[in-house]
């Protein structure tokens, strides 16, 4: 006997349905696309199609697991705690904790709801995450620019007649800080109703051969490039602003020191069309500029992502259909508006400024192998694998055998779980409510649905109640952490004036709540008090609404509402953060630098999202494989023929060559997440490639966000068995 269930994607930012199959005994025997999904409408990628593989994968750790020596033992939970406990007691000082948060926490209820009281109860400034890998300059420029670090304006890709796109390939990672299911649908849809798409990026991805234009650029330089454009707008009287906003004059200032035929030098991109790219931004009706991980992961990340939505303003495409607009989810709820900050506290050795809560992950080596006051002892890693994911990984792999005691909630023994004195694995996907809390609040269309659990836990904790009760040992107080987030909110809630629930009784207001477990019941109160919810008096939504609707519901196109996302102090938008502007300074310093001969580039792939995703049979081979692209110009002026020794300041990898004109000469593309050689991961070790964080420096940063530096790292290229100096 089958069943039918559907179920929300939750392998990247897509947020796609899925319906899958599954036999008596939880099999899953077929997936495919939700074609009653009003947000996807039966889109479907390879990962999402490999889902009961992942979910069913045989290295997946079914039970904790303690280490004696080299050697694993299982363990019950209760050992498992206990051993954690012991651990946790060893340490003296709560300064030398540390805390590192791996991408797929954002894609799980359980890291969107637990994995900040666990913090708070661990008592440490020492949060390091993904994001300082990835998209931190983007929080940075928004919580600058517009008051609140997740207020991020999205392209309008379903209404916009011209997008400008940096650094993202779509039609690979499906989308990123911009939640689109079937973006490649949607940009095939904006040409097909007459408008136009212009890449920029210095690969001819599959996204950029899908373009009317690609435009080769440099890596590093796409900072230059929008200084550009900024520039030819005010010299030729192109700006066109719609809103009121603070430091016009600030940033008419600093555009001047980059005209088109200076940034032409630096970025590699003519100046006729840098300045053509300006008048056709500001001649379109509809216009947005998009940026993602290629320039948010180089040297000036921050200021690329400011200049982003500079333009974006600048045009007059700010907070209107077709341009960037300001999603409104479900789960959002009301800002204090209070100036957002950067710096509040710095790392103890390199003095690196916080953001966002989080210290530079380029920094965690440092913390742990410094010796003095407030040293790191004790890591613990919540799914995450730095090892391969963080600058200069092999620092880190060392910096992890020095640990006193580290504890790892993931689901498999790999590069960096391996240092762990404890793992905790959480259990199967299908056992897992999921429902989207980040990722919504970045939809091009307004839109929530919630997937329950489809298989029963079987006697093991969830992974909300194994992060719960890491934050009860943590701080001593093992009791109900559901009940007391809930209580303190719907307080916090009734004391407002203006609410939903103002002057309304807590306890009359808490047993109204549905659901089965503490992570639902804190879902529907937080659909409930929000912005489309029963209690907001604007709408009727709750978890019963979602459960009575499967496929999900569409909450309506996006709508202006800069008034009522700005958390400025000044209640505008900050044009000219000074921040910012001092940083504008260094680019100028830069500007008449020569580039390297080489540099490196990273890579996404259609199959492949996170190392993990390489365990899984399908998802690996054919294009998915850890090659190093680079131009057949390059291959013959170094002599070069099938593999190749590509060094940098901090490493060395011996690397299969991937000859191909979609690359710019001069640079080299390796993607990220390999490097899997003798992992405990069978499919992973049999494909195991190499780790492009071998090569990149952990001192290499962004310095307003402190991000890695992945994009345009300096390397040499020599056959294998040349030697040569760095």
């Amino acid at each position: 006997m089958t069943s039918t269930v559907h179920r929300t994607c939750p392998l990247c930012e897509a947020v796609c349905g899925l319906t899958l199959t599954l036999d008596a005994t939880g099999h899953v025997t077929g997936v495919r696309g939700d074609k009653d999904d009003p947000f996807s409408k039966g889109f479907i990628c390879p990962k999402g199609a490999s889902l009961g593989r992942l979910d069913e994968d045989p290295d997946r750790l079914s039970a904790p697991l303690i280490r004696e020596g080299d050697r694993w033992r299982e363990a019950s939970w209760e050992e498992a705690f206990a051993a954690v406990r012991a651990g946790l007691e060893r340490v003296a000082d709560r300064r030398e904790v540390a805390v590192y948060l791996g991408n797929p926490s954002a894609h799980t209820m359980a890291g969107a709801l637990y994995a900040t009281p666990l913090i708070k109860s661990l008592g440490t400034r020492n949060v390091f995450s993904a994001s300082t890998a990835d998209q931190m300059p983007k929080h940075v420029a928004a919580g600058l620019m517009f008051g609140h670090p997740m207020t991020i304006p999205v392209p309008d890709l379903d209404r916009t007649g011209y997008l400008l796109m940096l650094g993202a390939n779509p039609l690979e990672s499906n989308g990123s800080l911009c939640t689109a299911p079937d973006f490649p649908g949607r940009l095939k849809a904006l040409r097909r109703r007459g408008g136009r798409l212009v890449v920029v990026d210095p690969r001819r991805t599959r996204t950029a051969a899908l373009a009317d234009e690609h435009v080769f650029v440099r890596p590093g330089t796409d900072a230059y490039l929008l200084f550009g454009i900024v520039h030819t707008l005010f010299a030729e009287d192109l700006v066109s602003l719609r809103h009121e906003v603070n430091g016009l004059a600030e940033v008419r200032e600093a555009a001047k020191h980059f005209p088109p035929d200076a940034v032409a030098r630096r970025t590699g991109v003519p100046a006729e069309v840098v300045t053509r790219l300006a008048r056709e931004l500001a001649a379109a009706p509809r216009a947005a500029v998009y940026a993602r991980i290629g320039t948010c992961t180089a040297e000036f990340g921050t200021l690329a992502q400011w200049l982003v939505d500079v333009l974006n303003v600048l045009t007059g495409n700010l907070d209107r259909p077709g341009g960037v607009m300001f999603p409104k989810a479900a789960t959002e709820s009301p800002g204090r508006r209070r100036p957002y900050q950067v710096g509040r506290w710095r790392s103890r050795v390199r003095g690196l400024p916080e953001a966002n809560g989080e210290l530079p992950v380029a920094t965690l080596a440092d913390e742990i192998e410094t010796p003095g006051e407030g040293q790191v002892r004790f890591l613990l890693t919540i799914a995450g694998n730095p090892v391969l994911s963080a600058p200069n990984g092999a620092r880190l792999d060392r910096a992890f055998e020095r640990l006193d005691f580290m504890v790892s909630v993931d689901p498999y023994l790999n590069e960096t779980t391996r240092h762990a004195n404890v793992i905790l694995p959480p259990p199967r996907i299908l056992q897992a409510g999921h429902y989207d809390f980040a990722l919504t609040g970045f939809a091009v269309r307004n839109y929530a649905r919630y997937s329950p659990p489809l298989l029963p836990l079987d006697g093991r904790p969830s992974e909300a109640e194994i992060l719960a009760r890491l934050a009860g040992i943590a701080s001593g107080l093992e009791g109900d952490l559901d009940a007391y987030v809930i209580d303190e909110t719907l307080r916090k809630a009734a004391e407002t004036p203006g609410s939903g629930v103002e002057g309304r009784d807590v306890a009359e207001l808490r047993a109204l709540l549905d659901g089965d477990t503490g992570a639902e019941r804190r879902l529907d109160m937080m659909l409930r008090l929000g912005p489309y919810g029963e209690w907001s008096g604007k709408g009727d939504l709750s978890l019963r609404t979602l459960r009575d609707n499967p496929h999900g519901l569409d909450l309506g196109p996006l709508q202006p509402r800069l008034e009522e996302v700005l958390r400025t102090a000044s209640g505008l938008v900050e044009l000219a953060p000074p921040r910012l502007v001092e940083d504008v300074e260094r680019l100028r310093a830069r500007l008449a630098d020569e580039p390297a001969e080489i540099v490196l580039i990273g890579r996404r792939h259609l199959r492949s999202n996170n190392s993990w995703m390489h365990n899984v049979e399908p998802l690996v081979g054919g294009s998915n494989t850890c090659t190093l692209q680079i131009h057949p110009e390059d291959v013959a002026r170094l002599g070069l023929a099938g593999e190749a020794v590509v060094r940098s300041a901090k490493g060395a990898v011996t690397v299969a060559l991937e000859p191909t004109d979609t690359i710019m000469p001069g640079v080299v593309s390796l993607p990220h997440g390999w490097g899997h050689a003798g992992s405990a991961q069978r499919v992973a070790a049999g494909h195991a490639g190499v780790s492009a964080n071998a090569l990149t420096d952990e001192t290499a940063i962004d310095a307003p966000s402190g991000n890695a530096v992945f994009n345009g790292v300096p390397v040499t290229i020599s056959p294998t068995g040349v030697i040569t100096a760095h």
